[in-house]
C-alpha cells in the first residue's frame, strides 16, 4: 500500500490524478500536462513534494564525512550556500545525487535527497559514518516540502513574509512565514523556470493552511497546483538529472556530463580511484542530448542505433516537449557518436525513427515560450 504526503485529501479534492512513486500516492496531474507545464513556464505551479527525503548530518566530523562521501568540495560551502554533489560507490557509479545545504560550517548540514532512496541513502551514510564523530538523522517523514515554480514564484512568496526573499541562485534562508512560523526557503528549482523551496516541520493545521494560501493568493498570478508529469517534462527541457534514468549506480557522474562537480583535487573520498582513470582515459559512453526529426516519442529504454544497424545506447529519458512542440530526449551512447549534430536512430517498436544529437538544455532564456 502506498504512503501519502500529509496533503494527499488536499489533492484529491483538488481532482488530482494519482501514480505510485517511490513509494508515494502522487499527483501526477490536476488538468493536463501541458497546461500545467506552460503554467510554470509563463506564471507560477505549486508542487507537493514532500516524499523527498531530508537527512541532517551534525557533529565534530561532519564536513569530513560528507567530504568523503560525495565528489564535490563541500568545505566551499559557507552558511547559507548550497551544493549539489553525488554519493559514490567504490566503482565511481552513483548511489545518489543530493543537495547538501550548509546549516552550519563544518559541523551541520541538511541533505535532500531522492524519495526512492531514502532508506538505501540512509543505511549508506550509517554504514560509513561509523568511523566519524557525526550524527545523523533522517527527518524525512516529519518535513514538509514545496517548491513554487516560476517566473511569478518570488512575487507571490514575498506577500508570506516581511523577510527579503531575493535569494541568490543554490542559497537559502530562514524566514518568519505569516511572520510568526519558521520555514527554510531555498532557491535551486528543478524546472529552469525560477523559484524556491519551501522547507518546514509537519503540523496538521500549519501545512494546510501553507498549501491552501498559496493557492488562494496565487489566484492573481495564474497559480495552477503541478503534478509529477509537468514536473518530468520541466526538467527534462532542462536537461537536469533523473536518478534512474541518467544516473544509477553502475553510471559515474563523468558519464553523465557532470564532471564538474567532480573535485579530484580532494584528498581522499569513495570512488576516487575509479573517477580518477576515467577522467584520464576517457569515457567509451556518456550522455547526449537528441530530437527527433520524424515523428516519435521517444521513452526510458528505447535503443538508439548509428545507421539503422549498429546499437550504440539507450534512451534515459524522453517526452515531448510542450515549450519546443518536439520530441526529445537524453541518451546514453557510446562517446564517438554525441558530438551535436550527428544522425542517430531510435528503434520504436519495429519502425527505425531517425534523429539529431543537440545540446542541451533544451531551452534557455532566449527560448520564445
Amino acid at each position: 500500500m502506498s504512503k501519502q504526503t500529509p496533503l494527499y485529501q488536499e489533492h484529491v479534492q483538488l481532482g488530482a490524478k494519482f501514480t505510485s512513486f517511490a513509494g508515494y500516492a502522487m499527483p501526477v496531474s490536476y488538468t493536463s500536462i501541458n497546461e500545467e507545464h506552460k503554467t510554470v513556464r509563463q506564471a507560477v505551479g505549486l508542487f507537493d513534494i514532500s516524499h523527498m527525503g531530508e537527512i541532517i548530518v551534525e557533529g565534530y566530523a561532519a564536513l569530513a564525512f560528507l567530504q568523503y562521501v560525495t565528489c564535490n568540495d563541500v568545505s566551499k560551502l559557507i552558511q547559507g550556500k548550497i551544493q549539489y554533489s553525488c554519493l559514490m560507490n567504490e566503482q565511481g557509479g552513483t548511489v545518489d545525487d543530493l543537495l547538501i545545504y550548509c546549516l552550519e560550517p563544518s559541523k551541520k548540514y541538511l541533505l535532500v535527497i531522492n524519495a526512492a532512496n531514502t532508506d538505501k541513502d540512509f543505511a549508506y551514510l550509517l554504514q560509513h559514518s561509523r568511523a566519524f564523530d557525526v550524527q545523523l538523522k533522517n527527518i524525512s517523514e516529519q518535513t514538509i516540502l514545496l517548491s513554487l515554480q516560476g517566473p511569478a514564484a518570488m512575487s507571490l512568496a514575498q506577500k508570506f513574509t516581511s523577510e527579503n526573499l531575493d535569494l541568490p541562485y543554490y542559497s537559502f534562508k530562514k524566514v518568519k512565514w505569516f511572520n510568526h512560523e519558521e520555514v527554510l526557503i531555498g532557491n535551486t528549482g528543478y524546472t529552469g523556470a525560477g523559484g524556491i523551496e519551501i522547507f518546514f516541520k509537519h503540523e496538521d493545521d500549519f501545512t494546510v493552511r501553507v498549501w491552501r494560501e498559496l493557492l488562494s493568493e496565487g489566484r492573481s498570478f495564474n497559480i495552477k497546483p503541478i503534478g509529477l508529469a509537468a514536473r518530468d517534462t520541466l526538467r527534462l527541457e532542462m536537461g537536469f538529472s533523473l536518478y534512474g534514468h541518467e544516473l544509477s549506480d553502475s553510471i559515474s557522474p563523468i558519464e553523465a556530463n557532470l564532471g564538474k562537480f567532480v573535485k579530484l583535487y580532494k584528498e581522499s573520498f569513495i570512488g576516487k580511484i575509479h573517477l580518477e582513470k576515467l577522467h584520464l582515459t576517457g569515457v567509451d559512453r556518456k550522455l547526449a542530448g537528441f530530437e527527433l526529426v520524424e515523428q516519435g516519442i521517444p521513452r526510458q529504454g528505447y535503443e538508439v542505433y548509428s545507421d539503422k544497424q549498429k546499437l550504440i545506447g539507450s534512451v534515459t529519458s524522453g517526452t515531448f516537449s510542450p515549450s519546443l512542440n518536439k520530441p526529445i530526449g537524453i541518451c546514453m551512447i557510446a562517446t564517438a557518436y554525441t558530438p551535436t549534430g550527428s544522425t542517430i536512430y531510435l528503434k520504436i517498436r519495429d519502425k527505425f525513427v531517425k534523429g539529431i544529437i543537440v545540446s542541451y538544455p533544451f531551452i534557455n532564456k532566449n527560448t520564445k515560450l
